[in-house]
């Protein structure tokens, strides 16, 4: 369901009737739908620090919204938040290419659109102002890398993907897999799957892999909430010894699981620059800066050997 919310002005009953509060001359009112708030601890905490960074400031009114991981209600809520005539939009596509049309429909009413984390398809890129977020290609290079490291380039691998049709999955994915085969051709991925961001779905992919083959010398996940869903599939199994794990998005349960040994490395994101990031984009849109159409930040490899360097992860 959608979730209102009102960063610097309070303006509920306005929203519940499907109209925006008048912002005041010096504020800029900021709509943002997310991908699924609900889903991961990423995007709850990624919500709370944007909401927190919108209410640091006087001169922003933000409109919080969730899809909950329909598509359909996201293009929804885009369509509502052009009808409120916002000053700009960002979206966290649940499918980047379904939300083509209703970024396309923003550009038109000259509303600058904002995406944020997981881009956009190709075709969109051109009615988007800005992407702002990790580069997902160069995560899964670098995962690709971590992979190769930690098999001394030989072996027989399983991953397990993100969400199907979910660009960051298919990004990652791509960059893993085309990295993979440039740099470790002693490498074999025997079997992909999704895990469509899920701990327990994640968990049960690997207990099918364990099944169906005898020997896995690593496992590459999508983020780290399903690499450590697959890490306490092969040890309930008794055959996590030996096995190399590598995921992205490093989450806490990863950040614990490098620490044990147990798990190899990861790509360090955080959902609270992720937020900031966003909403600083936004901001320097509307402000008429130059911003860069891949507006990037950093995102780290981080492992056994260099975690030490590195926050364990609030998420």
């Amino acid at each position: 369901m959608t979730k209102p919310r009102i960063g610097t002005l309070t303006a509920t009953a306005a929203l519940m009737a499907g109209l925006a509060a008048p912002a005041a001359a010096d504020t800029v009112r900021i709509g943002i739908t997310q991908n699924d708030v609900g889903v991961d601890s990423y995007q709850t905490t990624y919500e709370q620090a944007f909401i927190d960074a919108a209410e640091e400031r006087d001169d922003v009114e933000t409109i919080v919204l969730d899809a909950g991981g329909d598509v359909a209600l996201q293009i929804n809520q885009m369509q509502d938040l052009i009808q409120q005539q916002v000053d700009a939009i960002i979206v966290w596509p649940t499918d980047g290419t379904a939300l083509v049309p209703a970024v396309r429909n923003a550009h038109r009413q000259d509303i600058p659109v904002i995406v944020t984390n997981s881009n956009i398809a190709e075709e969109g890129m051109e009615f988007i102002a800005a992407f702002s977020g990790p580069d997902n290609i160069q995560q899964g290079a670098s995962a690709a890398e971590l992979m190769c490291e930690g098999l001394d380039g030989e072996g027989e691998i399983v991953q397990i993907t993100g969400q199907p049709g979910y660009t960051t999955a298919i990004e990652r994915q791509r960059g893993f897999e085309d990295e993979l085969a440039e740099i470790c051709p002693g490498i074999e991925i025997i079997a992909t799957q999704p895990g469509d961001w899920n701990r327990e779905r994640a968990q049960s992919v690997m207990e099918d892999f364990l099944t169906q083959y005898d020997h896995i010398d690593g496992v590459y996940a999508g983020d780290d909430n399903m690499g450590v869903g697959a890490l306490n599939a092969a040890k309930d199994a008794g055959r996590a010894e030996g096995m190399v794990f590598v995921g992205a998005t490093n989450f806490a349960v990863g950040y614990d699981a490098m620490a044990e040994g147990e798990y190899y490395g990861s790509i360090y994101q955080s959902p609270v620059d992720d937020a900031r990031a966003a909403l600083q984009t936004a901001l320097d849109v509307l402000a008429g800066e130059d911003v860069p159409k891949l507006n990037y930040f950093e995102t780290p490899k981080i492992d056994q050997s260099n975690m030490d360097e590195f926050d364990r992860p609030v998420f």
